[in-house]
């Protein structure tokens, strides 16, 4: 049965919005249900190895150190836009060497650089370990090295490898 069908809520959940979207009606129904177990057999060959959290105590460290910086960062973006405008400002392409190998810990920080304003994530060379990363002032880069090679790459190693 988990072969045929190997997330049985995705699915429920897919074929319910898929007729709430439509209309009811038995061709409707066969679809939507083809569908949602095609997307199940997508999201199951997608789907990355269970994360394992080897250190708990540290996630609140990191959640308050994010939302701290978060609204550092806004106040930054909205004082060179207030401030300077498209004037002086360049934005920038920078390459960050990084030490995390996890998959998890990889896509945590990809999540935690794309929520800051100011950044985003662009791509991560698994090759050589190097994350492409776009900030929206180029004089922070040294700032924004530092904050993940000190800050963050530690907390999430510490999390999960």
């Amino acid at each position: 049965m988990t072969r045929l069908v190997p997330h049985p809520v995705l699915s429920a959940s897919l074929v319910l919005l898929w007729l709430m979207l439509t209309r009811f009606s038995l061709g409707y129904l066969i679809l939507g249900t083809a569908l949602s177990l095609v997307a199940g057999w997508a999201y199951s060959a997608l789907h990355p190895a269970k994360p394992r959290v080897r250190r708990w105590r540290v996630i609140p460290r990191l959640v308050a150190t994010l939302l701290w910086d978060i609204i550092l960062s806004n106040i930054n973006v909205a004082r060179l836009l207030l401030t300077e405008g498209r004037g002086t400002r360049r934005s920038a392409f920078m390459q960050v060497p990084l030490k995390i190998t996890d998959e998890n810990a990889l896509a945590v920080l990809a999540i935690i650089l794309t929520a800051t304003p100011g950044t985003a994530w662009l791509e991560y060379v698994a090759d050589t370990g190097t994350l492409v990363l776009h900030i929206f002032d180029a004089t922070q880069a040294d700032h924004y090295r530092d904050v993940i090679g000190k800050t963050y790459e530690p907390m999430l190693m510490e999390i999960f490898e």
